[in-house]
């Protein structure tokens, strides 16, 4: 199996039910879901001057429930303005069918480095404050937030505290 960002070969990634590409350090999960991205333009419209942090390809106009983001066609990332997170979260929220336990993230990809595709300063790279077992890359200068392919899911889908119930253990 090759990585979906650059095409190199992948490897199971241990304690999760994904794959990790050795070169770009891309995760890739099988079978999950595209958190719900609309295309706003054809891929081949892309965003003037704003290349994917990830694999370097073009951003285009993208959508989630109406709301506006960045997105890259060729792994799947999302580039958003921090204060559309939680309208998204919300609107994910809505559409999940039962809150599901998240896999541990991997401190490992505390050490990647990406770059602001605005103004190209080091993103800081920490783990997301809310449900999900998530770790997001986000730029204070600029006020964005990168998100991995299924992060936005895997964040909607995390139980929080009102899904205690729900709950399959």
């Amino acid at each position: 199996m090759n990585c979906p960002a650059c095409g190199a070969a992948i490897a199971p990634k241990p304690d999760t039910q994904g794959y990790q590409c050795e070169y770009c350090h891309t995760v890739f999960h099988p079978g999950e879901e595209d958190d719900g991205v609309e295309l706003s333009a054809t891929p081949s419209d892309p965003v003037v001057a704003l290349e994917c942090p990830l694999c370097g390809q073009p951003l285009v106009h993208a959508s989630i429930a109406k709301i506006p983001v960045l997105h890259c066609t060729q792994c799947r990332g999302l580039l958003l303005p921090m204060p559309v997170l939680q309208p998204l979260i919300e609107e994910r929220k809505a559409d999940r069918a039962k809150p599901a336990v998240q896999a541990p993230p991997d401190h490992g990809d505390l050490k990647r480095t990406l770059h602001c595709p605005q103004c190209r300063r080091r993103m800081d790279t920490h783990f997301y404050a809310g449900p999900g077992n998530v770790i997001v890359d986000s730029c204070p200068v600029c006020s964005l937030l990168w998100l991995d392919r299924g992060e936005l899911t895997r964040i909607a889908n995390a139980p929080d505290e009102g899904d205690k119930d729900e709950l399959d253990w």
